[in-house]
């Protein structure tokens, strides 16, 4: 059983490709050219997805084709390169040129989730007894296409979150005039106001003490978004320790998350060769 579909996987290894820099089969150094031969970046590529979708253990993936140790070396070599940041901005440029973002109106709130390794972005649960637990603040189109997020200790408060958070908009090229920010009740302050002013954004708070729906509004796109995260089960419970590695699965689930809703919604208006013979 494969971890994602072929029509998904395809293209997002063919870009993720592109993005890597030649290698020799062989380690160059070596005097007679015969060294141990490279494990392919594609079995490797592989791996990661695996590691992304099912939370197992580095040795639990690792096989005779490629180990533990050359997962990770090959996965901090793509950090430091920065690929995984520059496959998301391809993803967004492409959905934004094909599609187009909902960038008036952005959704903002803030999760916990189980850190049990703890870490660098590691912090005291309030709501798991102190343990260790994680929170990402993130953002959503008005579609629910995630384009950042900014990760924290658990114990950090969504509120002062939401300027680093904001930030992520600089990377999305031209914005529109008017952009409303849809906020719950915890970011229900004389604070955040100030700050979207400052900033020429139009906030849409919801009140403390007063109940609604959250279909009565458009959060609901960034509940579902982070639902969809969630199902990268690495993600919903993260035993990695670096803001580095978290980063690059995020922006790996992320480019998932992008790339599915685009084939989704141009299945309808555009044909190319690979395109699914169902609609996602």
């Amino acid at each position: 059983m494969p971890v994602l579909p072929s029509w998904l996987t395809e293209p997002l290894w063919g870009q993720f490709a592109a993005l890597l820099p030649e290698r020799s089969t062989y380690a160059v150094p070596h005097p007679l050219g015969c060294h141990r031969p490279r494990i392919s970046d594609r079995v490797v590529f592989d791996k990661v997805l695996q590691l992304l979708r099912f939370s197992c253990s580095y040795q639990a993936v690792a096989d005779t084709t490629c180990s533990a140790t050359t997962i990770r070396n090959r996965r901090d070599e793509w950090i430091r390169l920065g690929v995984f940041a520059k496959l998301k901005q391809i993803a967004l440029e492409s959905y934004d040129r094909i599609v187009g973002l909902v960038l008036d109106q952005i959704a903002v709130d803030g999760s916990i989730t189980k850190a049990p390794g703890g870490g660098e972005v590691a912090g005291r649960s309030p709501v798991d007894r102190g343990k260790q637990g994680m929170k990402r603040s993130g953002m959503t189109d008005g579609y629910g296409i995630p384009p950042g997020r900014v990760p924290a200790g658990a114990n950090r408060h969504d509120s002062p979150l939401l300027a680093p958070t904001l930030d992520r908009l600089r990377d999305l090229g031209p914005l529109p005039d008017d952009i409303t920010v849809h906020l719950d009740a915890g970011y229900d302050s004389d604070k955040t106001r100030a700050l979207l002013d400052e900033r020429g954004l139009h906030g849409h708070i919801a009140h403390k003490g007063e109940k609604a729906p959250i279909q009565a509004s458009q959060r609901w796109h960034i509940e579902r978004t982070r639902a969809w995260q969630n199902t990268f089960h690495r993600l919903a419970r993260c035993y990695e320790r670096r803001a580095g590695v978290i980063d690059a699965f995020f922006d790996l689930a992320d480019n998932i998350i992008t790339v599915r809703r685009l084939i989704r919604r141009a299945w309808t208006t555009h044909r190319w060769d690979e395109r699914p013979n169902r609609r996602p």
